[in-house]
Order: C-alpha cells, then structure tokens, then sequence
C-alpha cells in the first residue's frame, strides 16, 4: 500500500514537471510569436516590438501580462496565423510607481491587425482600466481591421470606440503611434486625450495614398499625408512629437506625471526646492512698453514655473496660443497663454479649438487652469468668417464657462475687446483675475478707438495729435484701474511678485468645490 501510494506521488510529482513544462513552453511561444525575420524587419525600420516598448516604458519587473495564451479563433485560420497573443500583447503595470493599464499592438504578428480575439483583449484592458480608475495607455502599430475577419473585427472596432467613449473625462487614455495607423484604427486615438507620434516611422489617415490618387488626383506620399509632423502642424491631432521611440516613451512617462490617476482624484504635490514665494525681478523687463512689440510668452511661463519646467502641449500647431503643464510650489497646473511673436498673439479657429480641448481636459483630471492674456482680438479675413470662427472660437469660451477646477487669469498687456473676454475672464467665471500695471483692457486699441473717435479731427492733422491723442486715450481709458474699481480684476500687481501671487492664490482654490448643474450634457458648438 505505501509503495502504491509513492509510485502515485512520483506519477503526480512527474505529471505536474510535465505540466510546467508545457506552461513554460506555450509561455516561450507567446514571448516570441513573431519570427525571426519579422522582428529583424521591425528593428530595421528604427521601431522596437512591442514588448521592448512596454519594457522602456514600464518600471522594471511591474508588468503583469493578461491573455497571453490567448488565440484566434477564426474559422479557416492556418497555424501559423494563430499566434499566440493574436497581435496584441496588453496587461498592467506601473510607471514611475503609478499603476497603468496598457496595451501594444505586435506588428510582427499578423502585421498587428485586430481580428475578434485581439479585439476582445482590447476591450477587456480598457473595461480594467475604467473599473480600477488608472490611465490607459495604447500603442498603436497595426494594420487595422483583420481582412480575414471580415465584419466581425469591424464589430471590434466599434467596442474599442464605445469604450473610449464612456471611459472620456474618467481616466486619462493615452495614444501612441508607433506605426503605421489607418481607416478606422484611426478613430481610437483621436477620441483618446493625447496622441504621440515618431517622426519618419508614425502615420495615421482615413484613406491611403492610393486611395487619395485614384479619388482626386493627388500625388501624396505616407509622410505627407499623415506622418508625424503632418498631424503635428497642419490637422493638430498630434499632441506631442518625438524624433525617436525611446524619446516618445520618455514623453509619455513626464506626461504621467503630471496627470492625475482618474477624475475623483487629485495630481500629486511633489516637494521642490524651487521656492514658490521667490520674487521674478526679471519679469519687468520682460513684456515691451509698447504694445506694438513683439515678446516671447515661453519666456514668462518658465519664469514663474517650478525650475523653469513647461512641458507643451502642441508646440507645433496653432503657434499663436501655447498650452502645456508645469509645477508652481509642487502643485501641477495648465497654462494658456497668448504668443505675441506669432501673428501678434491674436484668437483664430486653431488657436481657439487647441485652447478649448486643452482647458477641458486639465477640467476633466482636477488641474487648475492659469491663463496669461497678451491679446489684441480675432484673426481678421474671410477664411476665418468662412471657416466657422464664430463658432469654432464659441468653443474657447465654452470650455472656460464649463470647467470648475480652479482658474487664475492674469492679464500681462493687451486685453482688447470679446478675445478678452474669451481668454478665462472674470465673467466667464474665473476665480481671481490679476493684472500688471501697463495691462491695457478695451475695446479695442488706443489707435484703433482714436481712428474710429477723432476721424473727422485728424483729417489733415499732424501726425503729432494723433499721438497726443493715443496717449490720451491710453492713459485715461485703456489701463488695468478701471477694471480693478469694479471688480472685473482683484488686484493690479507688480511683475515681479508673480509667483507668489500665483502660488498664493492656488494654495486657497485648493479647496474648491462646484457642482456642475443636473443634465444629460451639454451641446458644445462642434
């Protein structure tokens, strides 16, 4: 009886070695489920796999793969396209100790397109994602819908989209476009908050080249078309652009940092040893005396940022506005502010559209909004009536109107007539409006109101009156003091003392809270 019972052990005991050593076996199948060659191809371009993207981008030993056994079911598949992790590797981990869910599209694997197995894993890390209230983050290299799978990975990509759609204004959900992204993969990324994109190796477009050809004419190439910096200057759909995949990756994780984990909590306040109460003495000396002159609104934004940090959001589109995140006293914060040195600062349809989906997202994720207004009105001309800048800038203002994190404006120089208003103003619910002493807040310019005022006195007058009477007009009518004794500012300071002011002011809005009203949602003019 003992040695039957110690020959079952030693049957058991040999059972699960096997056993084990199957797991390990399927385990090393799905490591390196793409071949050899295609791995090969894939380095030759300058992309890593998907896996050593995941290992860049995720603190060492953190990942925990899920649906790594898993496999494509569709009928007819041959062997060889029933890879192990059918062409998308995903699971969860941390960056710089804080848990992400992720998934990274394998282009070594059925080219990385989804088929309904992949799709499935899709849908099942976002579901995770928005059940846990952690970021999501997406590599995007595949070649879209399986065309073997026909109808039913279309029927994927619509969950995909769905997801996207309810987990929006949750949990921040991250795209990064490593490859090749086409027709309806496309839709994914730009419903998510942030699109990242490689020069020379991203693309993402509708229709392909050939398509664009055969339909219009067009001779276009993958680049021009819907590369890197295509997306970056021209249509805004890239939020950020890196030369190369570790330097994406690396922007990713500094984004991270400044978000927070979901929409009921709050981003970090980290220590810094940049003093928030320090003094900006350089800031004086900073905005010209005249309003006709050009200044580099970056210049200011360090100046008062914790060690000078500003990471942009867009640096490459709709030059005349600059957005991005940065740290006063630990605490992170988003910035808008006017570019004078681009069309001298002023409001058009991309300027407006970028500073409204920039506002609404810091309002989705609990980031106060700091606005620096520098700006003399609308863009001017028929291709801006044309295009919808009524419209498309009411979303600006929208943006401001519906946010109910914290948001600070302070008013630098100009501030001429509704572009004013739309910048964070007081009426649009700004929580404190500052201003320094050359601020100008008008209709608009001295110039243009003594043109419009004094038409029939400077027919034939010297050019002297008409100075006499711009100075005239700006001391009396166009100053930050008229402003201040109503209430539309709370206080007129001194340049310098800047970053105190601000850091001060985000210290006591901290504690802000504002419920929104009961509704469905509302229409924002799209």
């Amino acid at each position: 009886m003992k040695r039957a019972l110690l020959g079952l052990c030693g049957v058991a005991e040999q059972s699960m070695a096997h056993r084990l050593e199957e797991l390990e076996r399927r385990r090393q199948a799905a490591l390196h489920a793409g071949s050899e060659t295609a791995v090969e191809r894939q380095h030759s371009r300058g992309k890593m796999t998907a896996r050593e993207r995941l290992d860049y981008l995720l603190d060492p030993g953190s990942f925990q793969e899920l649906d790594m056994l898993a496999r494509s079911r569709a009928e007819g598949a041959s062997e060889d396209k029933r890879s192990y992790t059918d062409g998308v590797v995903t699971g969860f981990g941390t960056v710089d100790g804080h848990r992400i869910c992720t998934f990274s599209q394998d282009f070594t694997v059925n080219g990385g397109t989804l088929g309904e197995v992949s799709g499935e894993k899709i849908h099942k890390v976002i579901d995770l994602a928005t059940s846990l209230g952690v970021p999501l983050v997406g590599i995007n290299d595949g070649g879209g819908a399986r065309v073997q799978e026909g109808v039913v990975a279309l029927h994927y990509y619509g969950g995909i989209f769905r997801r996207n759609v309810a987990a929006s204004g949750i949990v921040p959900q991250i795209s990064v476009i490593m490859g090749s992204c086409a027709g309806g993969a496309v839709y994914s990324p730009a419903i998510t908050d942030f699109v990242f994109m490689v020069q020379g190796t991203s693309q993402m477009f509708i229709t392909g080249p050939d398509v664009v050809k055969t339909v219009t004419g067009e001779d276009v190439t993958l680049e021009e078309l819907g590369g890197a910096l295509t997306h970056a200057t021209k249509s805004g759909v890239a939020s950020f652009v890196a030369p190369d995949e570790k330097s994406c990756l690396d922007q990713v994780r500094q984004l991270l940092a400044y978000l927070p984990a979901n929409n009921v909590s709050m981003p970090a306040v980290l220590p810094t040893a940049d003093d928030p109460d320090r003094p900006v003495p350089e800031l004086a000396d900073l905005v010209p005396g005249s309003s006709q002159q050009p200044h580099d609104m970056k210049e200011l934004v360090r100046a008062v940022l914790d060690d000078g940090e500003f990471f942009e959001y867009h640096a490459l589109w709709a030059l005349n506005i600059v957005c991005g995140f940065g740290r006063i006293g630990g605490r992170a914060v988003g910035v808008v502010a006017n570019q004078p040195q681009v069309l001298a600062g002023v409001l058009d349809i991309d300027a407006a559209e970028k500073g409204a989906r920039f506002v609404r997202t810091c309002d989705c994720f609990n980031i106060p909004v700091i606005t620096l207004v520098d700006v003399p009105g609308f863009m001017p001309g028929t291709d801006q009536e044309h295009g919808g800048m009524a419209r498309r800038g009411a979303k600006l203002l929208y943006a401001y109107c519906e946010a109910t994190v914290p948001k600070i404006q302070l008013i630098v120089r100009r501030a001429y007539g509704a572009a004013y208003v739309v910048m964070g103003s007081k009426s649009l619910g700004a929580d404190l409006a500052y201003a320094w002493p050359g601020a100008e807040l008008a209709v608009v310019g001295p110039e243009s109101a003594v043109d419009l005022l004094y038409s029939s006195e400077l027919a034939g007058a010297p050019p002297e009156r008409r100075r006499e009477l711009v100075d005239a007009y700006r001391e009396a009518n166009a100053n930050p003091y008229l402003a201040a004794e109503r209430g539309y500012i709370d206080d007129v300071i001194e340049p310098a003392s800047t970053r105190r002011v601000l850091h001060q002011a985000l210290e006591m809005l901290a504690s802000k809270r504002q419920e929104a009203p009961a509704r469905k949602h509302g229409n924002i003019p799209l």
